[in-house]
Formats: structure tokens, C-alpha cells, sequence
């Protein structure tokens, strides 16, 4: 559409960790790491990505692009030809280590598409939610990307459905990263296709606790982040992951895997929680880990009109 051309957004993208323990494609938490991008539209045909930071040199930068996909796959979704793009990123999300990159990614596009047609087409939230779900193919990370804060996702006939909740003041969260990543298909293949009535019980009764205490009690968060679903199940493909788990956890700190893995996240009743259990790490682990202080993003995704000046340029 011609009257695109000259339009340009600004999109800003929190990391995620989904799962949370016992909550098993649910529950999804929006973190303090961000993804920038700036989306021009522009005459000439095509799709020119640039990419500082995370992924430079290794994703593609034209329109195969995951960011490039989904702003295509809006575009598509509502009947409207797509303009040139060009695409400018700026990376902080690790790549293969459990914090949402490919969500990110997903929510970056959909976002930027949402800027882009303004005044075109009217994106509401349930729609962005059903953008992005279509093409991540499930919600509980690009759930929290999109709206922030805890999140709780559902499906329905109707389509992905969310409910965004505000997370206890007390708690803060605390993310290792290793440098080796982990594959989330791989992962998954790891799932048994059912598991023992019992454990289902069990998951209930901790995801249930689970938001009470990110809600009110974090006090609670070491016995709510136990889970039978999927940790043990994946074990065996990041034993470095699991073992950290298991001292974190015999110390007293709430950690589970962050999404597939191979990343840790410990949530933190207090800040001094969080320095004990980063010393913990650092004298149980083979290997380097990088310990990120977070706290939980409580806006989401944002678009905005790109000034002249963007924090991207200057």
C-alpha cells in the first residue's frame, strides 16, 4: 500500500520465561531483557534486515526472517499487501536458552505490523494474541511478551485466551544463562504423551499455589514451583541444567528451568536471596554461567512512531 511508504515504528520486546515450575505451557512471566526494532516501510520491493547483538551474523536478514514472517503473516492475515520493509534489530535476548527469543521475535512482528497499519486496520489485543499463538503455536510465551507481568493462557474454539496478573512486589527474579543452548523441539520430543494420574494431581495443586504466591504469598514460592510434568523428563539433555536445579532447590531457592532450558530461573522472595543463590552457582557449576538480575517487565510489548532520532540510531 502506497501510503504506507515513509512509515516507520519502534517496537521494544520483553524476554520471557514460560512454564514457571509446575506450569507447563500456562504460565508465562515477562522479564527486564528487551529486544528493540525499528520497521520502515518503504517503495522499493523487499525485505532488508540488520541485526546488532544477539544473532548478528547467524539470523537471516531478509524475509525469511522470523520478524520479517510474522509481519508478513498479519499483513496477510487482514488482505493487504505488504510495503518494502526495512528492518533494523537490536538484540538482547539470548538465542536457544529458554527466555522467549523465537517468541519475542514473533511478538516483534506482530507488533510492528500492528504500528505499521494504523489507521488501516484496528489490531486489538485478542487479535495480537491470535497472531502471534498462530505462528508460535502455543501462547504461554508470547502471552507475557505481548502484555507483560505474570500471564496465564488458555485455548478455547474461540482462539488463545489470556489473563495478565501483577506480580508481588517481593518477588525477584534471577536467570543463569550458559553459554550452550538447547533445542525447544528436542526438548518437547522428551514429553511422554501422558503421564501418571497422580502427577497430573500433583501439578494442579501446585500451579493453583504457583499464582498465589507470584500474587501474595511468595513466601510459598519454593513449595509452588515443584513439577512432575516435564523437568524430570528433560533432564537427561541438560544434566548440567538439572543438577543446578536440585542444589539450588536442596538450598532452599524456588529455581526451575526457564522454559526449554538450558537457562535457570530462581524467583527470589527477596534481593538477598538472589546474591546467595548466584554464589551457589558459582561455586556448584562446571562451567560458566551468567547470572542476570531481573525484574519482572509490567508494561509488554510497545509500538510507537519512530522519531528521526531513535534510540536505535543515535
Amino acid at each position: 500500500m502506497s501510503e504506507l511508504v515513509g512509515r516507520s515504528v519502534h517496537v521494544r520486546v520483553p524476554a520471557t520465561s514460560a512454564n514457571l515450575g509446575p506450569g507447563f505451557d500456562t504460565l508465562g512471566l515477562a522479564l527486564s531483557v528487551y529486544d528493540d526494532l525499528i520497521v520502515t516501510a518503504v517503495a522499493e520491493p523487499g525485505v532488508v534486515v540488520e541485526v546488532e547483538g544477539v544473532g548478528a551474523g547467524e539470523v537471516p536478514t531478509d524475509e525469511t526472517n522470523l520478524v520479517a514472517r510474522s509481519i508478513a503473516h498479519v499483513f496477510s492475515h487482514y488482505g493487504i499487501d505488504m510495503p518494502g520493509l526495512r528492518l533494523s534489530a537490536v538484540n538482547s535476548i539470548p538465542h536457544g536458552r529458554g527466555m522467549g527469543s523465537s517468541g519475542a521475535a514473533i511478538t516483534s512482528g506482530v507488533m510492528a505490523a500492528k504500528g505499521l497499519l494504523d489507521g488501516v486496520v484496528d489490531i486489538d489485543a485478542d487479535e495480537l494474541l491470535a497472531r502471534a499463538t498462530e505462528l508460535e503455536g502455543h501462547p504461554d510465551n508470547v502471552a507475557p511478551a505481548l502484555f507483560g507481568g505474570l500471564t496465564i493462557a488458555w485455548t478455547t474454539p474461540e482462539g488463545p485466551q489470556h489473563k495478565k496478573l501483577m506480580v508481588h512486589r517481593g518477588v525477584s527474579p534471577l536467570v543463569f544463562v550458559p553459554e550452550h543452548t538447547m533445542s525447544t523441539a528436542l526438548a518437547r520430543s522428551l514429553q511422554p504423551s501422558s503421564v501418571p494420574h497422580e502427577d497430573a494431581i500433583f501439578n494442579v495443586s501446585r500451579s493453583a499455589l504457583l499464582v498465589a504466591s507470584l500474587i501474595q504469598s511468595p513466601e510459598l514460592l519454593l513449595a509452588a514451583t515443584e513439577d512432575r510434568l516435564h523437568q524430570n523428563y528433560r533432564a537427561a539433555a541438560m544434566p548440567e541444567t538439572h543438577s543446578l536445579v536440585t542444589a539450588l532447590r536442596e538450598a532452599g531457592h524456588a529455581a526451575v528451568v526457564s522454559g526449554a532450558g538450558p537457562s535457570i530461573l530462581v524467583l527470589a522472595s527477596d534481593p538477598g536471596q538472589r546474591i546467595a543463590a548466584a554464589e551457589l552457582v558459582e561455586q556448584k557449576s562446571e562451567t560458566p554461567w551468567r547470572a542476570l538480575m531481573l525484574a519482572v517487565d509490567v508494561k509488554g510489548a510497545t509500538v510507537v512512531p519512530n522519531p528521526v532520532q531513535s534510540p536505535l540510531s543515535s
